[in-house]
């Protein structure tokens, strides 16, 4: 949260942090963060987060009761690339499944639906009034 609402660094704009290591001492921690961007944006926000790491260091002093506050330090995390490349690959690859659905969806005959003809269908009480 200190990252999104405290950090005014203009570098540092569309960074989720995707999980943090702490190290068996917890003097120190990488966080890995991913990063909405082109390759260099991704570059600048790591530079920002870099010269924001002792803020946000103060501000993890404030809410954690530790001996030692840990040092932050930053890494990108790949695995939000890999799926979506991953994602990009299946997509390309498996047939779309709006046409799958639809094509699922879509009845081959009216009596496939379930939804039957009120003009074929009469019941047995009301042929009988018909021929009273």
């Amino acid at each position: 949260m200190a990252i999104l609402a405290h950090v005014r660094d203009p570098r540092v704009r569309g960074v989720t942090v995707t999980r943090v290591e702490m190290a068996p001492d917890m003097r120190n921690a990488t966080v890995h963060v991913s990063v909405m961007g082109t390759a260099a944006q991704q570059q600048l926000a790591l530079r920002g987060l870099a010269s924001s790491a002792g803020f946000l260091q103060s501000q993890i002093a404030e809410k954690i009761e530790t001996r030692y506050t840990p040092r932050l330090r930053f890494e990108l995390d790949g695995g939000v690339k890999h799926s979506l490349e991953i994602a990009r690959v299946l997509g390309n690859v498996l047939p779309p499944e709006a046409d799958t659905e639809s094509a699922d969806m879509q009845p081959s005959s009216p009596a496939d639906s379930g939804a039957a003809d009120h003009d074929q269908f009469v019941p047995a009480q009301e042929e009988d009034r018909k021929d009273s």
